[in-house]
């Protein structure tokens, strides 16, 4: 029975897209994590987002900053920093260059 990958290489990629959900704007973890699920991306824990958001703002890729809400716990809010919008353009470059190439070869794969 073959092995479901998803789960590594989304691992792979999630840098990426936590990125690029940043792009319409500021947002929170949870947030984050419901737009990544409704991509068809499945459930991704806080345990696995919030270190890739803590990665990201110590590299300098995301801003965080913490505010008090008026019900309810307060929430950290994240945003791209230019550096991030320079990260996520050229990784995404690179990412859909390496996804051509993938095609490429399954491609080839399944013809056979």
């Amino acid at each position: 029975m073959a092995t479901d990958r998803r789960a590594s290489w989304l691992k792979g990629v999630l840098d990426l897209l936590v990125l690029a959900g940043l792009t319409e704007g500021e947002s929170y973890g949870y947030e984050i994590a419901k737009t990544l699920a409704g991509s068809g991306l499945g459930q991704i824990k806080g345990g696995t987002l919030y270190p890739v958001l803590n990665r990201l703002e110590e590299a300098g890729l995301v801003a965080a900053e913490f505010r008090v809400a008026d019900r309810g716990p307060g929430r950290r809010y994240y945003r791209l920093t230019q550096q991030g919008r320079e990260t996520l353009a050229e990784q995404t470059r690179l990412w859909l260059a390496f996804d051509q190439s993938v095609r490429s070869v399954l491609d080839k794969g399944a013809a056979g």
